[in-house]
């Protein structure tokens, strides 16, 4: 793979860090700012919400601009709203500046999907992605396990200061790794912005974007809230949090890891397989949660499926969104955060009536859900190729 990929990786560390290291905040934050645990919580459906609105526009916005200009320019934009997080004492300033770094990360990932592709033969985009998705999983390995125990021990607003400051290398990085590219600036060079929306008309894009959408949901519902989980649910002392996000992290990086090896050529076998498995694996972790060892084992077998099919699912839509180059990122982009934003909402209205364990039946419910959208437009779909979705 070539390096510059793994310089995007870098920055999508940063960013996976941010994205995810709430799981192990939320707590302290809620205490310091005076809110709820569960209205703490909307502040990862903020972020994802800001990158579902923006993706598709950034996306349409920037598919002109030189791509080493903007994926820079988003970088230190992200930072600058991680700074201004950490000094406010506002949960409504906090808030915003979390959609602000939304708006900059979909940015980034929207031109870094498409640059990712670009760098690749066409039949390795699934490679190129898990390469680009490693930086979100060593994200969850050690950025997220890291913030929670810098938060344990400094304040959240540490935590917050250390992706700011993170950013600044990565930003090199980018500058240093991407190589100047002008913008495309005759719409002849490449299909009309109105001929890569005309894209989403298209059954089977939709049908991947709507699959991954929801098992991504199914992930940051369960995700989010894994700090009850681990304390309240089973019982463990805080330092245990960031135990349980490493093992989740270390599933992911190997679930995107072994998908990226198999989603060109037989994503059918990682959705088939993986689907059902993530299936049982979410009510069984909320069944066999006050288990230690069972919680240990689960994070990290569900951190792998999850990884591996949902990744595998943003995949296809890289391919299926192939008659749009310039907005197939963007398209990626929203499909993931849409489950971004409604997993955790969905988790935290099940915290009151289920209790802790809520999020994890809700994360059941939503990969059920995928399953049964899955068959009966899979049929539909018969005489698809074989080397596409759901053969």
């Amino acid at each position: 793979m070539p390096l510059p990929l793994y310089l995007l990786a870098l920055v999508v560390f940063a960013m996976g860090t941010s994205e995810f290291m709430l799981a192990g905040l939320l707590p302290d934050i809620a205490s310091d700012l005076d809110v709820s645990v569960g209205t703490a919580g909307t502040l990862t459906s903020a972020f994802a919400i800001g990158m579902i609105i923006s993706a598709p526009l950034v996306g349409a916005l920037a598919r002109n601009w030189p791509a080493r200009g903007s994926l820079l320019w988003f970088v230190l934009v992200f930072s600058a709203a991680h700074a201004m997080g950490a000094i406010t004492t506002s949960f409504v300033v906090l808030f915003v500046t979390r959609v602000v770094a939304a708006v900059a990360n979909a940015g980034f990932l929207a031109v870094a999907l498409t640059t990712a592709a670009e760098l690749v033969p066409p039949g390795r985009k699934g490679r190129a992605l898990a390469v680009l998705l490693s930086g979100t999983t060593v994200a969850t390995i050690a950025g997220v396990p890291g913030g929670s125990l810098l938060g344990t021990m400094l304040g959240w607003r540490a935590t917050f200061w250390a992706v700011a400051v993170v950013c600044l290398p990565a930003a090199l990085g980018v500058l240093m790794g991407i190589a100047p590219r002008p913008g495309q600036s005759d719409e002849a060079d490449g299909p009309a912005l109105r001929s890569e929306i005309e894209q989403l008309r298209s059954p089977r894009l939709i049908l991947v974007m709507l699959l991954g959408a929801l098992v991504n949901a199914a992930t940051f519902g369960s995700f989010t809230f894994l700090a009850p989980i681990v304390t309240d649910g089973a019982g463990m002392t805080r330092p245990w949090i960031s135990v349980v996000l490493v093992l989740f992290g270390a599933g992911s990086f190997v679930g995107v890891t072994l998908a990226g090896r198999l989603s060109d050529q037989r994503p059918g076998l990682v959705i088939a397989v993986g689907g059902p498995l993530l299936l049982i694996g979410w009510p069984a972790l909320a069944l066999l949660a006050e288990n230690q060892i069972a919680l240990l084992t689960l994070a990290f077998v569900q951190g792998a499926l999850s990884f591996a099919v949902g990744s595998t699912l943003i995949t296809r839509v890289l391919y299926e969104a192939a008659g749009a180059p310039t907005m197939a990122g963007a398209y990626a982009t929203a499909a993931l955060n849409v489950g971004a934003a409604v997993g955790p909402l969905i988790a935290a209205v099940t915290l009151g009536p289920v209790g802790n364990r809520g999020p994890l039946w809700a994360s059941g419910f939503l990969v059920l859900v995928a399953l049964l959208a899955a068959f009966p437009l899979r049929s539909a779909m018969a005489a698809a190729r074989s080397h596409e979705v759901l053969q």
